[in-house]
Order: structure tokens, then C-alpha cells, then sequence
């Protein structure tokens, strides 16, 4: 038996994607979820998404990190989902869909998937940075060259530091490149390396650039291309009404047996 699956990316992001409808996916099969996402091996992916049937909404996006186990919310990820949704005749332009950490709505317009990320309730300062859920966590830290960084090596010293070494963290480089512009580089726990884009990261550094006096929509560069974080911020410092806007879009489509024995 084999499966036919998709691959999507958003802003260098990619993702292999599964209309699980009808369940024939081995969801508990970790390895062969971390097979498939081998850049080597398998078919090569930041991580996995199976778009699943919900009673209560249009789909429920399920995904999975690149190690193969289940992850938290990924906003590149759900851009895509959305684009592939709407490729297999689930939604039309609007969706209103279910993940890893809760309800989210998104619009197609044209090239382009809006997503409402959740509201953010606090950003924790850390000495000079700065630590924040937006659905995934993430340390962001700002930096006067982003492009000179080591993101491997000084991300992973912080994803595994005294702190976040249990359960990990996403790490997310930052630099003010305009006046309502940054550029950021993402370490992602998971994948455990720098990927192109990270949605949640891109979010999570657009609203503490904001903290430091940037207005919304930031206007956010990665190594992938171009997205934008649009925002209201309370008087109390939480964060409401985000959201994720960029391009998601079909690399291409296969088979792949089920039956591959992962070594």
C-alpha cells in the first residue's frame, strides 16, 4: 500500500503534507514520520502535516517536527496547510481550522495565506533578551550582525542550557534592518538547525521588535524571503489580534510506499 503525499513551502520552510481524511497514515509510527522527513533518505522536510477531519471545523492540522514526534504549533506550517486545504477542495478563501494550540482562522489572497496567530499574554525578560510563547516557544535575542552569526552554534547553546535543555526552545537572531524592518535566523528545536523561515519565530521577534519601538505591521526578512507580522499591543503588554502573512506554495507530489522498512 502507498500513500501520496505533497510537498509545501513557505518562505523556505517545507513541508511534507498528507490528506490524512481517511486515516490510513501510521500517525504513531515516529520513525517512519522522521524517514520521510530525511533530507537523505527519505523524501526531506522541516517537518510533517497531516490535514485531518475535525467535526467542529474545516480541518485539524496535525504536526510533526523533522525528529518525527509530535510538535507544537508551526506557522509556516499552517500557512501551508491552509494552501494545501484549499488545493484538495476542503476550504474555498477563508478557513477556520484546529492545531496544536487551539482554534486559528486564515484567508487566501491570491500568493499570499493571512494567518491569526493566538494572542501572546507576556513576554518574559531575560538580561537583554527576551522569551515568549507564540504557540511554540522562543527565545529571541537581538544582534547588530545576523548575517556574521553562527546560528547553529550560539543557537543550540541556548536550546540546550540549564533552562530549556528538558524541553527546548526555538532560538531567533535578530536585527533591525529599517525603521519598521528586521531580518531574523532561527535555530528550531526539532529539527535541531537553522531552518529558512520559522513562522512563529518570525512572530515571536516581530513583537518584541516592537517592545523596542518598532510599529506594526513589522516588515520581517529571512534567509527564505519576505513575511509580514501585524499586531495590537494592550496596555498591559500582552499582544492580540496577530498576524502572519506570506506566501505558501506546492513544491511537488509523489508516492510513497507504507510498507518502507526504517532502519
Amino acid at each position: 500500500m502507498a500513500i501520496t503525499f505533497y510537498k509545501y513551502q513557505g518562505t523556505g520552510n517545507d513541508f511534507v503534507m498528507v490528506d490524512n481524511r481517511k486515516g490510513q497514515f501510521p500517525a504513531d509510527d515516529e520513525q517512519f514520520v522522521k524517514y520521510l522527513c530525511d533530507r537523505r533518505t527519505g523524501i526531506g522536510a522541516d517537518g510533517l502535516i497531516l490535514l485531518q477531519d475535525h467535526p467542529d471545523y474545516d480541518f485539524e492540522m496535525v504536526y510533526y517536527n523533522a525528529d518525527g514526534r509530535v510538535g507544537s504549533m508551526c506557522g509556516n506550517g499552517a500557512r501551508c496547510a491552509v494552501r494545501f486545504a484549499r488545493h484538495v477542495g476542503v476550504i474555498e478563501d477563508v478557513a477556520c481550522f484546529l492545531a496544536a494550540d487551539g482554534e486559528h482562522q486564515a484567508s487566501v489572497e491570491r500568493d499570499l495565506i493571512q494567518l491569526k496567530m493566538n494572542d501572546v499574554q507576556q513576554v518574559e525578560r531575560i538580561g537583554e533578551d527576551y522569551y515568549l510563547n507564540t504557540g511554540s516557544p522562543h527565545y529571541v535575542r537581538f544582534v547588530d550582525d545576523v548575517q556574521a552569526l553562527d546560528v547553529y552554534k550560539e543557537g543550540r547553546a541556548i536550546r540546550y542550557n540549564d533552562r530549556f535543555a528538558a524541553v527546548g526552545t526555538n532560538v531567533n537572531f535578530v536585527q533591525q534592518i529599517g525603521e519598521n524592518e528586521i531580518f531574523v535566523r532561527t535555530y528550531e528545536r526539532g529539527v535541531e538547525d537553522e531552518t529558512l523561515s520559522c513562522g512563529t519565530g518570525v512572530t515571536a521577534a516581530a513583537l518584541v521588535a516592537s517592545l523596542r519601538g518598532m510599529q506594526s505591521p513589522v516588515k520581517v526578512q529571512v534567509l527564505g524571503g519576505e513575511l509580514q507580522v501585524a499586531f495590537e499591543q494592550a496596555a498591559n503588554g500582552s499582544f492580540k489580534y496577530i498576524y502572519l502573512n506570506g506566501p505558501a506554495k506546492q513544491v511537488f507530489t509523489g508516492v510513497v510506499p507504507l510498507e518502507v522498512k526504517v532502519v
